[in-house]
């Protein structure tokens, strides 16, 4: 028992000081010191610090990769029956919905969701490629389903949309403590984590099905 049990406590403890500080500014001795290890249990089963920021994504991303797949899965299979494209917000929710599960797997929303936004602010070409290669392909699948859901929307901006969708999700559900404290003070609301996707909801759909911007003025002077 005791191998496994230090291999989860470095990554209990990498996961939570990575979401706490970010990649670069948390050393291996950082970790070993919090998780109470040793340098050489570090370097025994993860080789690199690289690999170990790896191994602290594959934890949630395994997991969320699985269960996307078997929802869109579903979703396919149920709109294939009339031949009608899955609509925006069935992805959305679907999407949202995964989410939220996957951290009863580990360890909380909040760090997924920390975690995510350095894999997008701070992630280093070792980790964009990994992330590409083991979970690209469920990515590009979402994608792909969002495309045939929005065909008046040129490929560029739907990547833009997507990425401002994106964003929002990871600064809102990230900052949830935050926003519980301040609904609770502020307007006497107790907010559970549905509660927050529901109102979230509308706000994304329509933020992917707004009008499309005009196009920039041509300086002619």
């Amino acid at each position: 028992m005791a191998q496994p049990d230090t291999v989860t406590r470095i990554l209990d403890t990498a996961e939570v000081l990575f979401a706490e500080r970010g990649f670069a500014e948390t050393s291996l001795r950082n970790i070993t010191s919090k998780a109470k290890v040793n340098l050489a249990a570090v370097n025994y089963h993860f080789g690199s610090k690289k690999s170990l920021i790896q191994a602290v994504f594959s934890r949630y991303l395994d997991p969320f990769t699985r269960r996307f797949h078997a929802a869109l899965d579903d979703l396919e299979a149920r709109h294939r029956q009339d031949g009608s494209i899955i609509p925006l917000e069935e992805l959305l929710e679907t999407m949202a919905r995964t989410v939220l599960e996957v951290p009863a797997e580990r360890n909380s929303l909040k760090v997924f969701m920390r975690l995510l936004g350095l894999a997008y602010s701070q992630a280093q070409g070792h980790l964009r490629r990994y992330i590409q290669e083991e979970y690209g392909s469920v990515f590009t699948r979402f994608t792909e389903l969002v495309r045939k859901a929005t065909p008046e929307l040129p490929d560029a901006e739907r990547f833009w949309r997507l990425h401002f969708v994106l964003g929002t999700v990871i600064f809102t559900l990230s900052g949830l403590d935050a926003l519980r404290d301040i609904a609770e003070q502020d307007y006497h609301e107790h907010v559970s984590v549905r509660d927050l996707i529901r109102r979230l909801r509308p706000v994304v759909v329509s933020a992917m099905q707004a009008p499309l911007p005009e196009p920039p003025v041509q300086d002619v002077s």
